[in-house]
């Protein structure tokens, strides 16, 4: 199951669970759309993969098996 993590790494923006403007790569590294498509050109900066729209859970199964709640840290990059 995703982890649906609740941040971008790159940026540090809020990701809702439900947002469609949230990226992974198959390691599930989370980014948002605007760090997707414009500083990382569709690639993850940590495993070089390619970074595509996380799939969205429904109501029921967020309440069921709810978002990860603990941010994951942002990796400065030069």
């Amino acid at each position: 199951m995703l982890d649906l993590r609740p941040n971008c790494e790159c940026c540090d923006r809020d990701i809702a669970p439900d947002s469609r403007d949230a990226f992974i790569c198959t390691f599930e590294c989370t980014f948002c759309r605007d760090c997707v498509e414009g500083v990382l050109k569709h690639t993850c900066p940590n495993c070089g993969g390619e970074l595509v729209r996380r799939p969205v859970r429904s109501p029921e199964m967020l309440l069921k098996y709810p978002a990860r709640k603990e941010r994951t840290p942002v990796k400065r990059r030069p």
